[in-house]
């Protein structure tokens, strides 16, 4: 008997090796940095992944640093966040041999600083002239920001020595963007494409001469090394997400800014109202 159970002893050690804890598991973990487009989309993906899929989602607000290296060592299964080539580039170079790229989610995104369009100025290579009357001031998001670092690197190829970047978060920008708004202020916000603020106001981007800030981008979805082989239907799912458009995404981040919305219960509204497109994503 004694035997026995050290064989079956045994047998369960190399069975627990042998597939990882999370093989075949109904959990799933997901990243994002918590911009609006990436609150969207991620509740989206986790709406799909519970009310059609049967799984378990946990989803990880962090910064972009962190959430690239939590895919990378296999902390989270994906991001759904991955602005390319060039805002998260340095990101991807540092793990790309930990990660696989599964393509866009959406396309047509875009980086500037922009402005409201009664503000009288279209180039970020003339602020300096209009420092006063933008009080000295280019509103920005959180510090660690791909936006943010072009940005710094936008301040010092113009030479902008009389304005001053400022950080917070996406959320502290659009708040100075509605009150700059509202009293018909100047103001220059950092900004990205798609998002809400340019279908809720009449927006413009500056023109970058210099290009600092990258051309059309778009916003891929980024899963760990495994995730094919210990949740293949997950993958699968992933690899198959997309939205139509722009717009399509838009539309659920203005539904986000309603007065105590729930980005989870409108991603459910999105997938009851969008069922061919769902049925698409997990066939």
């Amino acid at each position: 008997m004694k035997k026995i159970l050290t064989l079956a002893l045994a047998a369960l050690l190399v069975a627990s090796f042998a597939f990882p804890a999370f093989a075949g598991d109904k959990k799933v973990k997901l990243a994002y940095v918590e911009w609006d487009c990436a609150t969207a989309t991620t509740n989206v993906i986790k709406a799909v992944l519970q009310e059609r899929m049967g799984y378990q989602v946990e989803i990880l607000p962090v910064a972009a640093a962190i959430m690239w290296q939590a895919v990378s060592t296999g902390d989270v299964d994906a991001l759904a966040a991955a602005w390319l080539p060039v805002t998260h580039g340095d990101y991807l170079k540092r793990v790309q041999k930990n990660i696989v790229d599964l393509g866009p989610n959406v396309t047509g995104a875009k980086l500037g600083w922009a402005v409201p369009s009664y503000v009288t100025v279209d180039s970020i290579a003339d602020l300096n002239k209009y420092a006063d009357k933008l009080d000295g001031r280019i509103i920005g998001i959180d510090p660690g920001a791909g936006l943010m670092g072009l940005s710094e690197k936008a301040m010092e190829e113009y030479k902008l020595t009389d304005l001053e970047l400022m950080e917070g978060s996406g959320a502290t920008m659009t708040a100075s963007l509605n009150n700059a708004i509202k009293n018909k202020e100047w103001i220059v916000v950092t900004a990205w494409s798609p998002h809400w603020l340019f279908g809720r106001w009449d927006m413009k981007y500056l023109k970058d001469p210099k290009g600092i800030l990258g051309g059309e981008e778009t916003i891929n979805t980024v899963v760990r090394k495994g995730l094919k082989e210990d949740k293949p239907e997950v993958y699968a799912f992933l690899d198959k997400f997309a939205w139509k458009s722009p717009k399509q995404l838009q539309m659920v981040m203005a539904w986000n800014q309603a007065e105590d919305a729930d980005p989870y219960e409108n991603a459910k509204r999105f997938i009851k109202e969008n069922k061919e497109l769902v049925d698409s994503w997990v066939k």
